[in-house]
């Protein structure tokens, strides 16, 4: 693998609109769990890489949590669009468990003007 993914994903690919939505989002205005970091536990995976991961298997039909970890860790887009994470498959599932309220937000301030 290069050292810089950048170079592989063009301008115009969809994963740096994902990139810029999602970073544009204030995560806990729209409720979603662990934007402010746990004093006492390991750090965890922060919720914009998850929704990045999330946003990205919805636009390209991965929908199960095993089949977007498996995409993290070999997909030239998903892994520059999440840094070269690797969360693994209980993670998304659990951001997903734990942040439906807040999906369902993003979706709706998506399409509204």
């Amino acid at each position: 693998m290069p050292e810089c993914l950048d170079d592989f994903i063009d301008e115009s690919n969809p994963v740096r609109v994902i990139d810029v939505f999602v970073d544009a989002l204030d995560l806990a205005e729209l409720s979603f769990e662990g934007v402010e970091p746990a004093a006492t536990a390991r750090p965890s995976y922060h919720p914009s890489v998850l929704l990045k991961l999330y946003i990205y298997g919805y636009l390209n039909r991965v929908q199960s949590s095993r089949r977007l970890e498996r995409e993290a860790g070999r997909n030239v887009e998903a892994m520059w669009l999440l840094g070269r994470l690797t969360p693994d498959h209980k993670t998304i599932a659990d951001f997903r468990k734990d942040n439906g309220l807040a999906q369902g937000m993003c979706t709706l301030r998506r399409t509204l003007p």
